[in-house]
């Protein structure tokens, strides 16, 4: 009877299979590992495997273009029924008594607001005018001089007085105007426009400017506000105290109501 199998080699197992390259003896591995380096199915010694290129970093969407219209701003445009956003104005200011206190309560609360300033006294209280700034507080011009009378000035003189605000605060973004008294005229609207300022209106006027009491001033904010509303108060022109009176009720009142306060 012949013997078989003592004496012969098996065949090379193939190079390409999973046996090929790891069973059978030392010197049988030889070929195959060659044959699968040829075939680039296992790397060199010393070598390191190709890392994938890193993805591409993210691309921020542009910020939608700011439109500029000619129509008065009274409410603020609302994202969904979740917003509550306000906006708190103060016109007439800034004045070295009321506006600091305004300011005070403001920070305190955690709030913003826009101050509508008036350029003249914007002069006179320029470490006012840098306190509400650096609060990072919004500012509306409110004309020069506040002259009620503005639209029937010449085209050169609205145009300087619209002008002024922007003017004295160089470097700060003042987008909107207000029109002294509310007298939106065409002329006094194309002229906010021509200089890239929003026409800024009201939705909520207490009428805090006639002085009738803290606890008036509360109530009509109270039973006119909404979310989206741009709030009319005063931190110039007079004595402000009550005002800041009714700022103290208010301020926490709105929070509790879910308002959150924003520039326009």
């Amino acid at each position: 009877m012949r013997r078989t199998g003592l004496l012969s080699r098996p065949a090379h197992p193939d190079p390409r299979t999973r046996e090929g390259l790891f069973r059978g003896a030392a010197a049988d591995r030889v070929p195959a590992l060659l044959a699968a380096l040829a075939l680039g199915l296992i790397a060199p010694l010393g070598t390191r495997a190709a890392e994938p290129d890193p993805p591409p970093p993210p691309v921020a969407a542009p910020a939608p273009a700011r439109v500029v219209t000619p129509v008065v701003l009274s409410d603020l445009p609302l994202a969904g029924p979740a917003d509550r956003r306000i906006v708190l104005t103060f016109d007439d200011g800034p004045d070295p008594t009321w506006t600091p206190q305004i300011l005070d309560l403001l920070i305190a609360h955690g709030a913003t607001a826009t101050f509508c300033m008036v350029g003249t006294r914007m002069e006179q209280h320029p470490a006012v005018v840098a306190r509400v700034v650096n609060a990072g507080m919004t500012i509306c011009a409110h004309s020069r001089t506040h002259d009620e009378q503005l639209a029937d000035k010449d085209p050169q003189t609205i145009a300087a007085e619209v002008a002024d605000v922007a003017d004295r605060v160089p470097g700060v973004a003042v987008q909107t105007f207000r029109a002294p008294g509310g007298n939106w005229q065409p002329s006094i609207l194309q002229a906010s426009v021509a200089h890239g300022m929003q026409p800024l209106g009201w939705a909520v006027d207490p009428r805090d400017w006639k002085r009738p009491g803290p606890a008036a001033i509360v109530a009509e904010v109270q039973k006119q506000i909404h979310p989206g509303a741009i709030v009319l108060l005063h931190d110039g022109g007079g004595t402000r105290s009550q005002t800041v009176e009714a700022l103290r009720t208010l301020l926490p009142w709105l929070a509790e109501q879910g308002y959150t306060t924003a520039a326009p």
